[in-house]
C-alpha cells in the first residue's frame, strides 16, 4: 500500500452544472427537470394535523396539462398524518415533475374529494421553477 497523496474518487466527484450554458446550447435538455414548490401553512390552532394527497398537482392555466406530484418533504403522504407544531407557521416542500415549456401560470390542486383541499391559483412561471406560496 503506497503512502502517497490521495487521489479525488471520480466516482463520487459530482460535477457542476452552468444552467446558463447548458440552456444556450439546448433547451430542450432542460425538459425532464422538476418544479420546486415551497409551501407555507400558518397554524392557528391546537394538535394540528396535515398531509398532502398524491392527487396533488401543478396546472398550467393555458393548456390545462398537469405535472404529477413526485415527493414531499416534511409532511406525510395520505393516508399518513404530519403533527404540527401549536400556533406555529409551519413549512414543506412539495416537488413535481417538469410543466411544459410553454407555461407561465400555473395552480396548484389538491384534488381530493374533500372540503379541505387546497387551491392556489394563478402562480407566475419563473426561470427558477423554484417557488413559495401560502396554504
Amino acid at each position: 500500500m503506497s503512502n502517497q497523496g490521495t487521489i479525488a474518487d471520480p466516482v463520487r466527484a459530482k460535477p457542476e452544472v452552468d444552467i446558463d450554458t447548458l440552456i444556450s446550447l439546448n433547451p430542450e435538455l432542460l425538459d425532464d427537470s422538476y418544479v420546486y414548490v415551497h409551501c407555507c401553512f400558518q397554524n392557528r390552532w391546537k394538535d394540528m394535523l396535515v398531509r398532502i394527497w398524491k392527487t396533488t398537482y401543478l396546472i398550467d392555466q393555458a393548456t390545462r396539462s398537469r405535472s404529477a406530484l413526485i415527493h414531499a418533504e416534511n409532511i406525510s403522504i395520505a393516508p399518513m398524518w404530519t403533527m404540527v407544531p401549536d400556533n406555529r407557521e409551519y413549512t414543506f416542500l412539495l416537488i413535481f415533475g417538469s410543466l411544459p415549456a410553454s407555461c407561465e401560470v400555473f395552480d396548484l390542486l389538491e384534488d381530493i374529494a374533500l372540503p379541505s383541499g387546497f387551491h392556489v391559483t394563478g402562480i407566475r412561471r419563473n426561470e427558477t421553477d423554484v417557488y413559495r406560496v401560502n396554504i
